[in-house]
C-alpha cells in the first residue's frame, strides 16, 4: 500500500474504563529466586514470558531431547509416513543403549505406539533409538529431522545429535527453546500430548513410573518430561492448566529430583497467582474513511487475540484503537491500518494490529478533493 502523510484520522476510543473511586493499589511481586541454572515460565495461549532467568543459556538437554524425538515422530504420523501400528524391529544398537530403558529385546518386533509410550512415560533410551532407526535408518540421520523441525519451530539455540539425550559434546538446548517445543507439542498434537500425563507404563512385565513427580502432587499438571545427566543436572519441563490459563515451565540444571519438582511448583504457582490470560474477542468496528467510494469500512481482528497481564490489571486498563496517520486509498481487506492499544495508568502495555475487514476502493479526483475539505 502506498503511504503518504494524511491527518484524516483521530484516535477512536474503543473502550475506556472510568474509575470514580480512589486509584487501586496494584502490586505484582518479583519472580521467585530458585536454585537452578536457568528457567522460564511461558503462557501457552499468548506466548508471553511471565518470568525467566538465563532463558537462552545453552545447556545439555539430557532426556528432554526426547521431546524433540517425539515431536518428529508425531509429525511423521500426521503426514502418513509412519503409523502407530507399524512393527518396529529392535536392533542390537537399540537394545544395548545405556541409561534408562524400556527393556526392549533385540530382534523382536514391537509396535511403534508401544515404543512411543515407552520413550515418553518410561524415558526409555532404547525405545528412542529404535524409533529413530525405524524412521531414518540411523540415529544420526534421524537427528537431521530433529534439527530441521527445531529450526522450523524457531528453536534458535538448540542442536540435536541423537534421539535419546545421552551426553554428546555438540548437543544443547535452552529453557526458551524447550518452552517453544513444548507449546508446539500441546498445540499441534493434543491427542498424543495426553500420554505425557500417564503416570506409569508396563512393558515386558516391567512397570515403570513417570519421573515427573508433579503428576502425583498437583492435579493441574498434565505433562511433560524430566531429564538428568551429570553434565545437565536435573531438568524438568512441565505444563499445567488452571481455569482458562495454561502455563509451561522449564527448569534446567537443578540439584535433585525433589528440587526440580519443588522449584517448578514454585514458579508455576507464581505465574498462576499473579498473572492471567485474557481473550480479546473479535473487533468489528466501523470507521469513517476519506478518498474512497465508501464513506466507512469495518476494521478489527479476523480472529480473537490472547494476551497475558498481571492478575486483576485488565479491568483497570483502557483500550483505544489508534489508526495509522499515513493511510491512503485504495485499502484492501487484510491491510494493517492501525493498532488496538491496551493502556494502564497512561502507559502502553500491549499493541495488537488492527486490519481492514473490507476493501476501500479509491474514489475519483473531485470526490477526494471534497473529502479533504470535509475532513
Amino acid at each position: 500500500m502506498k503511504k503518504k502523510s494524511l491527518s484524516l484520522f483521530a484516535l477512536i476510543a474503543f473502550a475506556t474504563l472510568s474509575l470514580n473511586t480512589q486509584a487501586a493499589i496494584f502490586i505484582t511481586p518479583k519472580p521467585p529466586s530458585i536454585n537452578a541454572v536457568a528457567y522460564i515460565v511461558l503462557d501457552h495461549n499468548s506466548g508471553a514470558i511471565i518470568a525467566s532467568n538465563k532463558p537462552d543459556k545453552k545447556r545439555s538437554p539430557a532426556s528432554l531431547t526426547k521431546l524433540m524425538t517425539a515431536y518428529v515422530v508425531f509429525q511423521l504420523i500426521k503426514d502418513g509416513r509412519v503409523k502407530l501400528n507399524d512393527e518396529v524391529r529392535i536392533s542390537k544398537k537399540a537394545w544395548k543403549t545405556g541409561g534408562s530403558k524400556s527393556f526392549v529385546e533385540v530382534g523382536k518386533s514391537i509396535k511403534l505406539e508401544t515404543l512411543l509410550k515407552g520413550m515418553i512415560i518410561q524415558s526409555g533410551n532404547d525405545s528412542a533409538v529404535a524409533l529413530a532407526e525405524h524412521i531414518a535408518g540411523t540415529e544420526g540421520t534421524f537427528a537431521t529431522y530433529m534439527n530441521e523441525y527445531a529450526k522450523e519451530l524457531g528453536m534458535k539455540n538448540s542442536r540435536f545429535e541423537n534421539a535419546s539425550g545421552l551426553p554428546h559434546k555438540n548437543q544443547h538446548t535452552t529453557a526458551r527453546d524447550m518452552a517453544i517445543l513444548s507449546s508446539a507439542t500441546i498445540r499441534d498434537f493434543p491427542k498424543f500430548y495426553k500420554w505425557y500425563s500417564q503416570k506409569e507404563f508396563t512393558y515386558h512385565g516391567i512397570k515403570q513410573p513417570n519421573r515427573n513427580k508433579l503428576l502425583w502432587s498437583d492435579h493441574t499438571v498434565d505433562g511433560l518430561k524430566t531429564g538428568y545427566t551429570k553434565k545437565a543436572g536435573y531438568n524438568l519441563v512441565a505444563s499445567a492448566k488452571r481455569v482458562n490459563m495454561r502455563l509451561i515451565s522449564v527448569v534446567l540444571g537443578s540439584t535433585s529430583t525433589q528440587a526440580r519438582a519443588s522449584q517448578t511448583q514454585t514458579i508455576l504457582d507464581y505465574g498462576f497467582r499473579f498473572f492471567e490470560t485474557q481473550k480479546i474477542s473479535k473487533i468489528n468496528q466501523k470507521i469513517a474513511i476519506s478518498g474512497s467510494t465508501k464513506a466507512e469500512i469495518k476494521v478489527g481482528f479476523k480472529t480473537s487475540k490472547t494476551i497475558t497481564l498481571s492478575r486483576g490489571q485488565y479491568k483497570l486498563t483502557q483500550q483505544v484503537i489508534e489508526l495509522n496517520t499515513d493511510l491512503t486509498t485504495p485499502i484492501s481487506t487484510g491491510d494493517n491500518i492501525g493498532h488496538l492499544i491496551i493502556k494502564f495508568e497512561g502507559e502502553n502495555l500491549i499493541k495488537l494490529p488492527i486490519i481492514a475487514l473490507e476493501n476501500a476502493p479509491k474514489s475519483g479526483f473531485f470526490s477526494r478533493m471534497l473529502d479533504k475539505i470535509r475532513f
